[in-house]
């Protein structure tokens, strides 16, 4: 009689558990299956693919059920727009507009285009690494709308973007891309702080 009673007690309590969990399973698969992680140069932005890759590679493999379940991690780089001019001062307090040459604005494009693709080259073969079903996207324009742009054209789940840890003032002058995304993004959206030696 003993038995039939603590068997009873425990019954309701496993039932009462199960929609726990069945709503963090929901709640992984809606997160889990388009994630982006914007990069750029910094060690604060690949700090936070290493993370993502760390804490989400189950989620993300090659394997035929993360096929299947559509889970892609895609990997955005935005490169600025070339300007084809710069100013200079040219006498107290005027500045001059110098038009720059095809030849020389051909260059900087080509050089642009090739750190993009030096840096996108790197996420990809960590992603690899581990096995993560990864494509890379290489935008031009200003970052945080392109980035914002590319969350719901792609209808991505998760944002992932590193923090450079600029400070107040820094942050009010010159903006942060994490800080307009958290804003903007028509996603949930994930900062990842590195450790104080990395932002140092």
């Amino acid at each position: 009689m003993a038995e039939d009673q603590a068997t009873a007690v425990m019954e309701p309590s496993a039932v009462e558990k199960q929609p726990e969990t069945a709503g963090a399973e929901a709640l992984t698969v809606t997160i889990t299956k388009r994630m982006m992680v914007a990069i750029d140069e910094s060690d604060s932005s690949f700090y936070a693919l290493q993370w993502v890759i760390d804490h989400f590679s189950n989620l993300l493999m090659t394997t035929e059920a993360a096929e299947a379940e559509g889970g892609l991690l895609t990997v955005v780089h935005v490169q600025s727009l070339s300007h084809h001019f710069a100013a200079f001062p040219a006498g107290p307090g005027g500045a001059t507009a110098v038009y720059a040459s095809s030849s020389m604005i051909e260059s900087v494009k080509k050089a642009q285009q090739e750190a993009s693709a030096a840096l996108l080259s790197r996420a990809l073969q960590m992603c690899r690494a581990k096995q993560i079903r990864t494509e890379t996207l290489l935008l031009e324009g200003e970052a945080k709308d392109m980035i914002c742009q590319a969350v719901e054209q792609m209808h991505v789940d998760l944002l992932v973007v590193g923090s450079r840890g600029l400070g107040k003032i820094k942050r009010a002058f010159i903006g942060s891309v994490s800080d307009y995304c958290a804003h903007h993004a028509n996603c949930p959206i994930l900062i990842v702080k590195p450790p104080k030696e990395i932002t140092t």
